[in-house]
C-alpha cells in the first residue's frame, strides 16, 4: 500500500509539474499543438500531415476550456501520466515485487521523451497512451484469452493507427508474436475479435487517404528523405539514428547501472515473459533501423517517442534478480536529480532564450486583429474562417474569441460563409487594390506578416 502512495503521489508531482513549468514560463503554446488546435478547428478524417486522432483530442479539450494554455499543457500530461499506469500494472502481471513495478516507472524519468518534452503536445505524445494500452491488452488477450480483452486490443490499436502511422511498427512485432505463438499452437482464433473493431476505426481515415490521394503518406516520405537519398545514406543515417538512440539514453543506463548490483546477468531464453518483452520493445526499434537501411530513410529522433516506454520495464526484468532492495540509495538520488533538473532546464531555457516559437506573440496580435476585424465588419458579421499556415493562422483561430475554423491556402473562398481573413496569401501582398471589398493590416511586431482581411458575404 505504501508503494501505491509512493507510486499515485509521483505520478500527481509529475503532473503538477510539467502543466505548470511551460504554462508559466511559455508566452505562446509549442508549433505542434498550435497546428493541431488549428485542425481541430476543422475537423476531418485526417489532414495533410497525419491521421486525427490528435486533432480530436485536442478539439475535445477546446471545447471544455476553450483557449486556455494550461489545459494543453495537461493534456499531454494526462497522456503521460495514464501510460505510466498502464506500464505499472503491466510490470505487476511480471514482477512479483510491487517496489520493482515503481522502480520500471521511475526509470522512465531517465528517457527525455518523458518528461522534456511532453509540453509540446503532438501526434508523438498523442500516440503513447495507444501504444501502452495495445500492449497491455495484447497481452492480457495471450494471457486469458477473454473476448473484451481482444475486442480493447482492437480499440487501442485503431486509435494508434489513427494517432500516428509509426504504430505500424508495434503492429508487425505484434503480428510477429502472434505467428510465433501460433506456431506452437498456443493461441485460438478468439484473437481475431480485436480485427473487426480496428478495421471500422480506421476505415473511415483509409477512405479519406484514398479522396486525398494519400497525401500524409507522402508527406511522411518526404520528412524521411527518401526521394532524393544517396547510396551512403543507407549507412550512414542508420548509424547516426542509432548513435543518437544511446545518447538519449545516457541518463537512463546510469540509472540502470545504480540498480544492478552484481556484475553478471543471466536470464532464461525460453522465458516466455522476456520474449514478450524483447517483441515490444526491440522488435518495434529494429524494425525502423531496417527501414532506414532499405530505404535509405532518416529517421527524425522525436519519432522514437513511445518506442521506449516499456524499456523500464523489460530492464528491470532481466536484472531483478541482481537489484538490492535494501540499496536503492544511489538510484534514488539519480532519480531525483532527474526529475527536478528536467523541469528547471526547460524553464531557464524558456525563459532566457526569446527567440523560439513559444516566445510568439500569439494572443496579443490575435487580439488586434480581431479588433481590426469589429472596425472592419462594424460588427455586423462574425469572422468565421482564417486561411493560412497552421502557424500563423492557427494562433489566430485558437486566440479569437469566434473560434474561426481554420483552412490553407487551396480552399475555395466562394463556397466560405460569413467573414474571413487571409494570412500570407502569396498573390495578395496586401495590395489594397486587389480585392474590391477588404482590408490590409500591417501588424507593428517585428517578424510579423501582413495579414489581408476581407468579407465573402453571400
Amino acid at each position: 500500500m505504501n508503494i501505491r502512495i509512493l507510486f499515485y503521489s509521483f505520478l500527481g508531482l509529475h503532473l503538477i509539474i510539467w502543466t505548470a513549468i511551460p504554462f508559466i514560463t511559455n508566452n505562446n503554446l509549442p508549433l505542434d499543438t498550435i497546428e493541431a488546435l488549428a485542425w481541430g478547428s476543422n475537423l476531418d478524417w485526417g489532414f495533410d500531415k497525419h491521421p486525427p486522432m490528435s486533432a480530436v483530442l485536442v478539439e475535445i479539450f477546446f471545447q471544455i476550456f476553450g483557449n486556455k494554455d494550461w489545459a494543453y499543457y495537461l493534456l499531454s500530461q494526462i497522456c503521460i501520466i495514464i501510460s505510466f499506469i498502464v506500464v505499472f500494472k503491466l510490470s505487476e502481471e511480471f514482477l512479483k515485487n510491487t517496489l520493482l513495478c515503481l522502480i520500471s516507472v521511475l526509470l522512465l524519468e531517465g528517457i527525455y521523451f518523458y518528461n522534456f518534452t511532453t509540453p509540446e503536445f503532438n501526434v508523438n505524445v498523442c500516440l503513447i497512451p495507444f501504444w501502452t494500452l495495445t500492449v497491455f491488452y495484447f497481452w492480457r488477450g495471450l494471457q486469458y484469452n477473454q473476448i473484451t480483452d481482444w475486442f480493447l486490443l482492437g480499440v487501442f490499436a485503431g486509435f494508434g493507427f489513427l494517432s500516428k502511422y509509426l504504430f505500424i511498427y508495434l503492429g508487425l512485432a505484434i503480428n510477429f508474436y502472434l505467428v510465433y505463438k501460433i506456431a506452437k499452437k498456443e493461441i485460438n482464433l478468439k484473437c481475431l475479435f480485436s480485427v473487426i473493431p480496428f478495421l471500422l476505426i480506421i476505415f473511415p481515415h483509409l477512405v479519406w487517404l484514398n479522396e486525398n490521394n494519400f497525401i500524409t503518406i507522402t508527406y511522411g516520405l518526404k520528412r524521411t528523405g527518401v526521394t532524393d537519398q544517396g547510396v551512403l545514406d543507407h549507412i550512414i543515417l542508420p548509424i547516426i539514428f542509432l548513435a543518437k538512440q544511446i545518447v538519449i539514453l545516457i541518463p537512463f543506463f546510469i540509472m540502470i547501472f545504480f540498480l544492478n548490483q552484481k556484475s553478471k546477468i543471466t536470464f532464461n531464453i525460453k522465458d516466455e515473459k522476456l520474449i514478450f518483452l524483447l517483441a515490444i520493445n526491440l522488435l518495434p526499434i529494429l524494425l525502423i533501423l531496417i527501414t532506414s537501411l532499405i530505404l535509405g530513410a532518416k529517421i527524425r529522433t522525436m519519432w522514437m517517442t513511445p518506442f521506449y516506454i516499456f524499456l523500464g520495464l523489460l530492464s528491470v526484468y532481466i536484472i531483478q534478480s541482481n537489484i538490492q532492495l535494501a540499496k536503492l540509495k544511489n538510484f534514488m538520488i539519480t532519480f531525483i536529480i532527474l526529475f527536478f533538473l528536467s523541469p528547471f532546464i526547460y524553464g531557464y531555457i524558456s525563459i532566457t532564450e526569446n527567440n523560439k516559437r513559444t516566445d510568439y506573440q500569439g494572443k496579443k496580435i490575435a487580439n488586434i486583429v480581431e479588433m481590426e476585424w469589429n472596425k472592419f465588419s462594424k460588427n455586423e458579421f462574425a469572422l468565421s474562417s482564417v486561411i493560412g499556415d497552421e502557424w500563423v493562422a492557427g494562433n489566430l483561430s485558437y486566440h479569437i474569441k469566434s473560434r474561426p475554423k481554420r483552412y490553407d491556402l487551396s480552399v475555395d473562398t466562394n463556397e466560405l460563409d460569413g467573414g474571413f481573413i487571409i494570412v500570407n496569401h502569396p498573390e495578395l501582398n496586401c495590395k489594397s487594390s486587389f480585392y474590391p471589398i477588404f482590408k490590409s493590416v500591417k501588424l507593428d511586431f517585428e517578424g510579423n506578416p501582413c495579414i489581408v482581411m476581407y468579407s465573402n458575404l453571400k
